[in-house]
């Protein structure tokens, strides 16, 4: 009998807290993740799973691996999330990171993990900061193409932690910390201005002014796509719940045969990062599991189809 598992779903916004929102879509999205919070710590995790990406924070062009495991991790307390360690549970990371190889997954390792709110608002909106029961966090590059993992490569690593926790005693809760549809002013490559590719290629730490101009130019295509004038592609509510709906009854078989042009064609650039709620949940058992919160709305001044979805196996 393996250690009871439980699976978080959780969309995160950079413009959670900037950006105004009318009171009931406020009120609705703070319900939803005091729900989130309460069940989670009803479950009362002994080790946390938490699968992230990130936004050109800790992770740049000039080495992107499509996935990498942080045996530490500190966050850069980027928009309104805190800075600092994460509680990283480092002989943890260490074993999984050799499960995998000895798996024949390769997987990439940091010493020194560098995070966003990619991985630090899940954890701050759970438990209030980064002080948590212990961590394991694991990167998923979702913006640099060609090395995004594919659907099926997800699910496979997921199925590949699922394995190694069967030889833990402790409760795990696997995090998902991912938007869902949503097309946020993220550079590429190909972006005209070789200042701005060059940004996104070599690792530096901004200047206070960047940071504070990046904000803002987030802010602003938020409340350009609220107000219907902006050059982003809409929320796309409808591709959400065909995810959260395969995720939520196990429907994984059905869900990897999606293709990769369609994600970004039918849910934008950045909806790739909802592969990080596949990789958690293809950790637990594929059978529908017992789902006691399933939460949605499209919020296009936070550029957020915000959902939220726990599940647990005992």
């Amino acid at each position: 009998m393996t250690a009871p598992r439980a699976f978080l779903g959780m969309s995160h916004s950079p413009l959670l807290g900037l950006n105004p929102i009318s009171a009931e879509v406020e009120q609705s999205l703070n319900a939803a993740v005091a729900q989130a919070r309460q069940q989670v710590l009803a479950f009362d995790p002994e080790l946390i799973v938490l699968v992230g990406p990130d936004h050109y924070n800790g992770f740049f062009n000039e080495l992107m691996p499509p996935f990498c495991i942080g045996s530490a991790a500190t966050s850069v307390g980027d928009y309104l999330t805190p800075p600092g360690e994460l509680n990283v549970a480092t002989d943890a990371a260490l074993a999984l990171a050799t499960r995998l190889m000895d798996d024949d997954f390769d997987i990439a390792l940091s010493r020194r993990m560098q995070v966003d709110h990619g991985f630090s608002q899940a954890l701050q909106f759970l438990w209030g900061g980064l002080d948590t029961p212990p961590v394991v966090p694991i990167f998923l590059n979702a913006v640099a193409q060609p090395g995004i993992a594919r659907l099926r490569r997800c699910r496979q690593l997921g199925q590949a932690i699922g394995r190694f926790l069967d030889g833990l005693p402790q409760r795990t809760l696997l995090i998902g910390s991912g938007g869902l549809s949503h097309e946020p002013p993220v550079p590429t490559l190909a972006h005209p201005d070789p200042a701005i590719r060059e940004r996104i290629t070599i690792k530096r730490e901004p200047t206070q002014a960047e940071r504070a101009a990046k904000t803002q130019r987030v802010m602003d295509a938020g409340m350009a796509l609220a107000a219907g004038d902006s050059s982003m592609k809409p929320l796309n509510p409808d591709w959400d719940k065909r995810y959260m709906d395969a995720l939520e009854h196990g429907q994984l078989d059905a869900l990897v045969q999606w293709t990769e042009d369609s994600i970004e064609q039918e849910a934008g650039l950045s909806a790739h990062e909802s592969k990080t709620w596949l990789v958690a949940r293809a950790a637990l058992p594929q059978a529908p599991l017992r789902c006691t919160l399933r939460h949605y709305q499209a919020v296009p001044e936070l550029i957020a189809g915000y959902g939220v979805l726990f599940m647990q196996t005992a």
